[in-house]
């Protein structure tokens, strides 16, 4: 997987955690510095953690599969994207509770993190069945992450929720896309 690619996943598994950012910078009065580093380090540390626990499953089922991995990725892929989209296009209930959602407390991060990263379990599945070189793929993707989510949350105090389901979609399309074009090269029709 070239380095192109990679940052073009690492982008679309971030879009999750960047929306949410973007909703802490709206509801957070106030925003600082350490609210800032301290969405980057949840969300980009979960982005991280997520695919190597996916990557480790994977490769202990990839000789059983590897016939029909490049299936396996495109269907993953499409599954997360058609999700991210879904999910962006459809109504959103706004936070209620201010003070819970501005909140950047070890109870309101957790959950955050873990949700927004979960798809990026599947990718780590991914990942193993094409033999992509794990260490380096996770840290680019948690650093790209730390700094969209940081940045999100600025971009969230600053515009408002103009930009949070644009960048959701723009996700899940580029997570197809990434899926589509591993099955199109596994099949032979496409070759980068």
């Amino acid at each position: 997987m070239s380095l192109l690619e990679l940052f073009i996943i690492a982008v679309g598994l971030s879009m999750d955690a960047f929306a949410v950012s973007v909703c802490k910078g709206l509801v957070t009065s106030d925003v600082r510095p350490l609210n800032m580093l301290c969405a980057g380090l949840w969300f980009g540390l979960f982005q991280a953690l997520m695919p190597l626990l996916g990557y480790l499953l994977g490769v202990n089922f990839s000789s059983l599969i590897q016939s029909v991995d490049h299936w396996i990725a495109f269907i993953l892929l499409f599954l997360i994207g058609v999700n991210m989209i879904r999910e962006a296009v459809s109504s959103k209930e706004e936070c209620e509770d201010t003070d819970t959602c501005s909140s950047y407390a070890f109870k309101v991060m957790l959950p955050l993190a873990v949700a927004t990263s979960i798809d990026a379990l599947a990718v780590g599945v991914s990942f193993a069945f094409l033999s992509v070189d794990i260490i380096p793929a996770i840290c680019f993707i948690g650093v790209c992450t730390f700094f969209l989510s940081a940045t999100g949350v600025k971009i969230g105090s600053i515009f408002g929720n103009k930009f949070e389901r644009k960048a959701e979609i723009a996700g899940g399309v580029i997570l197809i896309l990434m899926g589509l074009k591993i099955l199109l090269e596994h099949l032979g029709i496409i070759s980068f």
